[in-house]
């Protein structure tokens, strides 16, 4: 179906985009700071859920659409970039909070939601990212093979090498931050510190994507 040569340049390109840390990494790496390792994880595996939904939208004809549209690519932008403030801002405000929750002072049914919520978070994310819209929208269709057909089955395939590479990075990324995260912890006022330095980066993260330029 698709060749190894095209699967090998693909995967080579998909891991020089990856290794180049982008708005997924930034919103691992402030959600690390700011909830720890658990959270981290579970990011990373909703980012890369939310950037498989691009693969899909890519494989059925909808991605053109939003690459190619100027006003449907900045609402989604916009979408994305307001809920990262929002996180940020709610990651700021909880700081002082931070030190409850390294102990685990949760009830047992809510651990079980706040994860479920979690993978949600790194999913709309990882859809409303600009980078991985255009890097799907544009670069995925270059590599599939026209002459051997079932073109929705090959970007599917294909979509899958990005994914895996980004699921192990953005968690290698997590697990480091958190690490960072867990010296900070010996201290009430250093955890409220890190944790507000994780809703700053959300925030930051946010103003950057909004106000990104898209490149025709």
């Amino acid at each position: 179906m698709v060749s190894t040569d095209r699967f090998l340049a693909f995967a080579a390109m998909s891991l020089l985009v990856i290794v180049i840390p982008g708005p997924s990494v930034l919103f691992v790496i402030g959600r690390a700071l700011a909830h720890g390792r658990r959270t981290a994880v579970a990011t990373a595996l909703g980012n890369v859920l939310g950037s498989y939904v691009l693969v899909l939208a890519v494989a059925f004809g909808v991605g053109s659409l939003v690459e190619r549209s100027a006003a449907v690519f900045m609402a989604v932008k916009l979408a994305g970039a307001a809920y990262l403030v929002f996180l940020g801002v709610q990651a700021f405000r909880h700081r002082k909070e931070m030190r409850a929750q390294s102990v685990g002072a949760t009830a047992p049914g809510e651990a079980a939601r706040s994860d479920v919520r979690t993978v949600l978070d790194g999913a709309l994310v990882g859809v409303t990212n600009p980078k991985g819209i255009v890097f799907f929208a544009a670069v995925l269709p270059q590599f599939v093979d026209h002459s051997a057909g079932h073109l929705p089955a090959q970007m599917l395939l294909l979509g899958l090498v990005p994914i895996s590479i980004g699921l192990i990075t953005d968690t290698l990324w997590g697990l480091t931050a958190s690490a960072a995260r867990t010296w900070f912890a010996r201290s009430d006022r250093r955890l409220s510190m890190i944790g507000g330095a994780g809703g700053v980066t959300m925030i930051g993260l946010g103003v950057t994507v909004a106000a990104t330029g898209r490149a025709d």
